[in-house]
């Protein structure tokens, strides 16, 4: 089971064919029609709209540690308060480029943003595993 970035990344390391892995960093954010019930759970930290502001992808050696990745995250200037994770296979040895990741990482922001989420691994700021739900 993976409950953090770092067990994501050992787990990259294991498998038989190289991985590229697909971020989408995302902030909750209280859509305009939400009801009194709704500001108030949100006000709690429940609730709300997840909205994709940032997506990459990476070779689990460009992104070693959550650090690493927090910290260029940092730099776009956008705030986040989930990112979600999948990885893609590579073939005969060699990891998807970037080029191939485009599409699935595309698809990826469209399945978030219309609240299909189970295929992802979410992580919070820290880059533990959260349960969304």
């Amino acid at each position: 089971m993976i409950s953090s970035y770092s067990d994501l990344i050992q787990a990259s390391h294991s498998q038989q064919e190289p991985q590229r892995l697909l971020f989408v960093f995302c902030r909750a954010e209280l859509p305009d029609e939400a009801s009194p019930e709704e500001r108030a759970a949100f006000e709690r930290g429940e609730g709300g709209a997840l909205t994709p502001v940032i997506c990459v992808d990476k070779t689990p050696e460009e992104a070693p540690d959550f650090g690493a990745l927090q910290e260029e995250s940092r730099a776009t200037g956008q705030s986040w308060d989930v990112v979600f994770v999948a990885a893609m296979s590579g073939r005969g040895g060699t990891p998807p480029s970037t080029d191939e990741a485009q599409q699935p990482l595309t698809m990826m922001v469209e399945s978030i943003r219309l609240g299909h989420i189970s295929n992802y691994l979410p992580l919070d700021s820290y880059g533990n595993a959260v349960s969304l739900g």
